[in-house]
């Protein structure tokens, strides 16, 4: 389950990662909680059976896929969690907390195993407990009174991958759970690769071609 964005509106797209098969898509403005809501719940009145979703963790998606399928286990897309970090912490941390972090974080798609998950996760927690106080410190304003974590970037990945722990690896008990979006985010590329040789397009005309390009795509 993923969205990709064009010059004049966003297309949403339910994927079957077992085939490629596109089960549903919807063009609409953004990433509407309501409207996917909805989606997931046309999916399930039309008889599909949803076992998991991957996704980017967009906090929409995963409030739509909490009250539409909440028997569905979500997997965050490994790919995106490390993407983000690594845009966060940069290619040279200054901080040795973000040197340490990089390196854990390099080494998330490198799980295949329980062992694996159990030593990575053990490697995050052990890194926090020794730069928690680094992580959470605070700069004050004294005439506001107000404040802000010190190291935001580096809170912000360590947040991100705290929060998403939980979803991270049921791919591991479950071969047929995608770890990565990997597979539509290629789908997105390919579609945009053709629609790119049609320059010129009304938004319509570009809609009908992705019908079209979709409806072909399934017919394979």
């Amino acid at each position: 389950m993923d969205a990709t964005y064009f010059e004049k509106f966003c297309l949403i797209c339910y994927q079957d990662n077992l085939d490629g098969y596109t089960q549903l898509i919807r063009f609409t403005d953004s990433e509407d909680y309501q409207e996917m809501k909805e989606d997931l719940e046309n999916l399930i009145k039309l008889g599909i059976q949803i076992e998991s979703v991957t996704t980017d963790g967009h906090k929409s998606i995963l409030k739509a896929i909490k009250r539409a399928i909440p028997e569905a286990k979500v997997q965050r897309c490994l790919v995106h969690i490390q993407r983000m970090c690594l845009l966060w912490l940069t290619k040279y941390p200054k901080h040795i907390a973000g040197q340490e972090l990089r390196s854990i974080v390099l080494m998330l798609l490198k799980i295949q195993t329980q062992n694996d998950k159990f030593f990575w996760i053990q490697e995050f927690n052990d890194w926090y407990d020794r730069h928690k106080l680094y992580i959470n410190e605070k700069t004050i304003n004294e005439e506001t009174e107000r404040y802000w974590y010190t190291h935001k970037l580096l809170r912000r990945s360590y947040s991100t991958i705290k929060s998403a722990l939980p979803n991270m690896f049921h791919y591991l008990k479950n071969s047929n759970i995608p770890r990565t979006t990997n597979g539509i985010e290629g789908f997105f590329s390919h579609l945009k690769n053709h629609l790119d040789i049609h320059r010129g397009l009304t938004t319509k005309n570009r809609m009908n071609f992705i019908k079209w390009y979709i409806f072909l795509t399934n017919q394979k």
